[in-house]
């Protein structure tokens, strides 16, 4: 039954326009998923509620890596048996699952935060760069795997990238055959990401 005070649509309209700010969701996918939680067990909605409520506590960003973790540091970065010497660079914290998922990459990552982006005004001191530095000269790292998506903020990054760590005596790679130009890490199945680890070449 219909609330004559309107109170219901209201609630719609205000859970809808939060839904559809998340990143794939339009105003119909997030009304889908809406009436979806609606029509469901209560207990469900109040679950994920409280989920969503604790998430900024539960969850924090690695101190070494700048991935998001439960624990600091992370369980890759905590792990012995990774090679030190060889880090994955990555844009954001879910390109690490993405890449821990393909099962290839036995390396550590390093979170940049982003991209270089002057239009966006995102330039190289809005990104973990000096700490990837110092990691570099901590951990002597040989190689340097640059896993961004092909684009032109990709393009961008890397090359600066190259120019900074010229000096050092370090090995600089990117992710090769099978990413297309344009494409997202986040699209990419399991078996292309393996062939791009197994290919990069020198940058």
């Amino acid at each position: 039954m219909s609330d004559p005070s309107g109170r219901s649509g209201g609630a719609i309209d205000r859970l809808t326009a939060l839904l559809s700010k998340l990143p794939g969701l339009g105003k119909k996918s997030a009304g889908r998923i809406l009436y979806h939680i609606l029509e469901g067990d209560p207990s469900y909605a109040q679950l994920l509620a409280q989920e969503l409520s604790l998430l900024h506590q539960a969850i924090r960003r690695c101190s070494l890596c700048g991935s998001f973790t439960e624990t600091d540091p992370c369980p890759i970065c905590a792990d012995s048996d990774r090679d030190r010497s060889l880090i994955c660079v990555v844009e954001r914290p879910q390109d690490v699952r993405i890449i821990e998922d393909a099962r290839e990459f036995r390396g550590i990552f390093h979170v940049l935060g982003g991209l270089i982006a002057p239009l966006d005004g995102v330039g190289p001191d809005k990104l973990r760069i000096g700490e990837l530095l110092n990691r570099v000269r901590r951990d002597g790292a040989r190689e340097l795997i640059l896993a961004f998506n092909p684009t032109i903020e990709g393009d961008t990054t890397a090359l600066y990238l190259q120019k900074l760590l010229k000096d050092l005596d370090v090995e600089v790679s990117r992710l090769a055959s099978g990413l297309p130009v344009g494409g997202d890490l986040e699209y990419a199945d399991k078996l292309t990401l393996s062939r791009s680890f197994r290919h990069r070449t020198k940058f």
